[in-house]
């Protein structure tokens, strides 16, 4: 791994850690946080020569992210949410809404558009990840469940 991805990686990871004590996560799950934060934002960095579009990039992490907090969650016993939260803060578009909102301040129509649509596209690729593999998550719950059912 270079030094061009490890630095951004090592910064993911510690930034996640810092803001999953604001989340009061305790012991191994700071770590877990951190580690997953860091594991979107490698996958982000490793899917851009192969997408080379930061919305797909955003959309293959969050996916990632959100089976690793999953399965995190059912190993730890834990809600999947305070998982999630912290390791998909290095995705969120912060930028994109400030400038976003200084484009509308200043009246640049065209420019605040193009930037609202962009981060827009952000913001959704992070929601629709998340939510394709929670909903992969309770198919297959739900499966096992009546699969359970059928054999009693």
């Amino acid at each position: 791994m270079t030094m061009e991805l490890l630095f951004p990686v090592l910064c993911a990871f510690v930034a996640c850690a810092c803001f999953s004590v604001i989340y009061n996560i305790h012991g191994g799950g700071i770590l877990i946080c951190a580690f997953a934060g860091a594991l979107g934002w490698l996958v982000y960095l490793l899917t851009a020569p192969l997408l080379r579009d930061d919305i797909a990039q955003t959309f293959a992490a969050a996916l990632v992210i959100s089976a690793f907090a999953e399965i995190m969650a059912r190993i730890r016993k834990c809600p999947v949410t305070g998982y999630l939260l912290v390791a998909i803060f290095p995705l969120v578009p912060g930028g994109g809404i400030y400038y976003t909102m200084e484009h509308a301040i200043n009246g640049q129509i065209d420019a605040f558009l193009t930037s609202f649509l962009h981060t827009l596209g952000l913001a959704g690729a992070i929601a629709v990840g998340v939510l394709l593999v929670s909903t992969a998550v309770r198919m297959w719950s739900i499966f096992r469940r009546k699969r359970k059912e059928r054999a009693l």
